[in-house]
């Protein structure tokens, strides 16, 4: 018994000599291939792909790339929605105040149903539309392009979706600005009064 004690931490000291195995440390973001030639890397991301948590590792880049989209272009309508009613003013109704979290309590159960009811709408045509070969992400025939401001050529696809990824994003950031100065007085410097 004490033989097997004394061999065991002789055994187990050992392996505290034993070289290391060399620490191989990332130099660049691990991304999927499927993010090679997508639009969106620019000089904000050091003309690479930003993807600090490897998500495109675990879900299709396709999705990803939907939802950013999507994220986007409500956090543009959000921004706009959060600044109209304190520049332009409010429409008749309800709805009283210029601060838009209160707003958001204010509005009638009826009006949160038929905006569900309406947004749904949109996203079931869109969804139709791509079943169809149309594109809501860019990279084809448009699925909604009511007022045929859709460039026809390549180069001015790619450089609308870049705008639109880019907007998206700094809507993004620029609503959770205004939320968390709502929320948090003074965590935001410079914020405008909002």
């Amino acid at each position: 018994m004490k033989t097997a004690a004394i061999l065991s931490l002789l055994a187990g000291s050992a392996t505290a000599f034993a070289p290391m195995p060399a620490n191989q440390a990332k130099s660049s973001l691990s991304v999927s291939a499927d993010l090679d030639g997508m639009v969106g890397t620019s000089v904000e991301t050091g003309n690479k792909v930003f993807d600090p948590l490897n998500l495109s590792d675990w879900a299709p880049v396709s999705h990803l790339r939907a939802a950013e989209l999507a994220n986007g272009r409500s956090a543009m309508l959000a921004t706009v929605g959060y600044v109209f009613p304190k520049w332009v003013g409010s429409f008749e109704g309800d709805v009283t105040v210029d601060d838009p979290i209160a707003a958001i309590g204010q509005a009638d159960l009826q009006w949160w149903a038929q905006f569900v009811i309406f947004c749904g709408t949109i996203e079931a045509y869109k969804y139709k539309k791509e079943l169809e070969g149309k594109s809501s992400t860019g990279g084809g025939e448009p699925a909604i392009d009511w007022m045929g401001m859709y460039p026809k050529d390549e180069a001015g696809r790619k450089e609308m979706e870049l705008k639109e990824l880019k907007n998206g994003r700094l809507a993004m950031l620029g609503i959770a600005g205004f939320v968390s100065a709502h929320f948090i007085p003074g965590s935001v410097p410079g914020a405008p009064g909002f």
